[in-house]
């Protein structure tokens, strides 16, 4: 791999691709040389990278010619189709749509528990769903110090997991509310300010929702351990930009409290934030923005074996996306 290289961004106008930008600047990554796709639509527009303009052009199948590493979040339809085309081209692929998460040829990475797994990439390596990635920030240190066996858990996820359209919706029903007028609605199927909707992605014929199966999924995958079980509920919050998860875990080795701190402390991308007396918790509004995700409310699970509850917060764009994105850049070129 070059050692600054070329790095192009699929989808560079959407929600995750300005974060991408960001956190390309932001980290200083050695960007050799960067180069903005997207559709037609929105191309010939004007992006900032290290205080140059950079003009977005239009994906094409000729796009990826002496590109090194492409960061892909146009969605899956885009991926299944363009994703190929530049491993083929040379170019290594982090996908952050779900279109080759389960692919067993495609390494599913967080870099702070499976990093190794880039190794064997043969082109494209998958970026994981924002909810578990940010779950497993806390889960993945729980689990090697005592081994989980299963979990509960309810999500609390922000609107920015939709893209920017939804960003957007969120403000003007807010606004709308505040003024009186009458909601309107194109992104979600129901009116999201002051409300909740259980209802994240598609159904499936068991009454889950495709996004409530890939925390199992996903994460058998990413930590190595196929008997990993995960009944979740994900719930579409009136929230900017960071997803919440409420767990209940169940371990193979007795855990507490203690102990349970102690391995978290140490976990890398995650701070402890986990002081009730003093109203201190984990909260969307301070860990927007943020590279890091936070942990709190850790206590003895009292309906679970070896069971310990906790709830972790983390930025859907970041670590949900664009920052895992780019820390998997940033093992390649190493």
């Amino acid at each position: 791999m070059n050692k600054s290289p070329h790095v192009a961004i699929v989808g560079a106008t959407g929600a995750v691709g300005v974060e991408m930008i960001k956190t390309l600047e932001k980290r200083s990554f050695p960007v050799g040389k960067l180069t903005l796709l997207a559709s037609a639509r929105s191309a010939g527009k004007t992006l900032k990278f290290m205080g140059a303009g950079i003009k977005v052009t239009e994906l094409t199948r000729d796009s990826f010619a002496g590109i090194d590493i492409a960061l892909f979040s146009a969605g899956g339809s885009i991926s299944k189709e363009f994703a190929p085309i530049a491993a083929k081209a040379g170019c290594v692929v982090v996908d952050n749509s779900s279109a080759f998460r389960q692919d067993p040829n495609v390494p599913l990475v967080v870099p702070e528990i499976n990093a190794e797994d880039c190794k064997k990439h043969r082109g494209i390596i998958a970026n994981p769903n924002c909810t578990t990635a940010i779950t497993l920030m806390a889960l993945y240190p729980l689990h090697q110090a005592f081994g989980v066996k299963r979990i509960f858990a309810s999500s609390y996820q922000a609107v920015s997991g939709t893209g920017a359209k939804a960003l957007e919706e969120l403000e003007r029903q807010v606004e709308q509310i505040v003024n009186k007028q009458p909601v309107t609605k194109e992104v979600y199927p129901h009116q999201i300010a002051f409300n909740v909707l259980p209802h994240v992605d598609s159904f499936l014929p068991s009454g889950y929702t495709k996004e409530e199966m890939k925390m199992e999924n996903e994460g058998r995958k990413i930590m190595h351990h196929p008997s990993f079980r995960a009944s979740v509920t994900c719930v579409r919050v009136p929230v900017y930009r960071s997803h919440s998860v409420a767990v209940s875990a169940e371990f193979e080795k007795p855990v507490t409290v203690a102990a349970a701190r102690e391995v978290l402390r140490k976990a890398p991308g995650l701070d402890v934030v986990d002081d009730p007396e003093n109203k201190k918790y984990p909260m969307p509004l301070f860990t927007s923005e943020k590279y890091n995700c936070e942990v709190g409310r850790i206590r003895m699970d009292c309906a679970l074996d070896n069971g310990l509850a906790f709830w972790v917060s983390g930025d859907q764009l970041l670590k949900g996306a664009a920052l895992n994105a780019v820390q998997i850049a940033e093992v390649l070129v190493k």
